[in-house]
């Protein structure tokens, strides 16, 4: 699909294959969590506008390049998103952050939302939406409707895994949107989940079952 990235630097690859490791702690899980987010948001991000600014370095006055726009926005979906935003705010702290509570119903695997707090002004700002798994895809279209309701126009999708068919779901709902993830996964078992996958996210960050 066009308008998917697979991002296949090899830190990325590689931390995502400890995440995968059944034996990976809590902690390790959380850590590497942290880690690898910070390397999707540099993908993410990298094609950022900027903006000649005059400034002074401690020997002379130079032309340099800022980020161009208010700042950017991100869009955890709770639970498991909050576990790479901590590794995005790393690289971007000035960032705003826009809250959605959803879970995916495991009987009709339908997204239920019972949060969202966003800030007022996303049809200004790029937004870019975060959820580990993207798996029947039903849960990023469910994230996506609720912020373009709030107006938000440019937005983005980032996560680690996608399935085949959870990516074709959601680009049919919102070709607009473009998809970074760290791997396609090729398919979901009865239960919803991606394989090979890593377990739930959620669970496997917190310590759950």
């Amino acid at each position: 699909m066009d308008n998917v990235t697979v991002i296949d630097h090899p830190l990325v690859q590689h931390k995502l294959a400890l995440m995968r490791q059944k034996d990976t702690s809590t902690k390790g899980f959380r850590q590497l969590m942290r880690e690898i987010a910070t390397l999707l948001c540099y993908e993410v991000t990298r094609d950022l506008s900027l903006d000649p600014v005059q400034i002074e370095t401690p020997l002379a006055t130079m032309e340099a390049r800022m980020l161009s726009g208010k700042k950017l926005v991100f869009a955890p979906v709770w639970r498991a998103g909050m576990g790479l935003l901590e590794g995005m705010l790393d690289l971007i702290p000035s960032a705003r952050v826009a809250h959605i509570g959803l879970y995916r119903d495991p009987e009709t695997l339908v997204a239920v939302e019972y949060y969202f707090k966003a800030p007022s002004d996303l049809v200004d700002r790029l937004v870019i939406a975060i959820d580990p798994m993207l798996a029947t895809g039903n849960t990023a279209i469910a994230a996506i409707d609720r912020l373009k309701e709030h107006g938000a126009r440019d937005l983005r999708f980032v996560g680690l895994l996608a399935s085949p068919a959870g990516l074709e779901n959601f680009s049919a709902r919102h070709p607009d949107v473009r998809v970074w993830v760290a791997s396609v996964d090729p398919t979901l078992n009865d239960h919803g989940y991606i394989l090979p996958g890593l377990g739930d996210a959620g669970d496997r960050l917190y310590g759950t079952k």
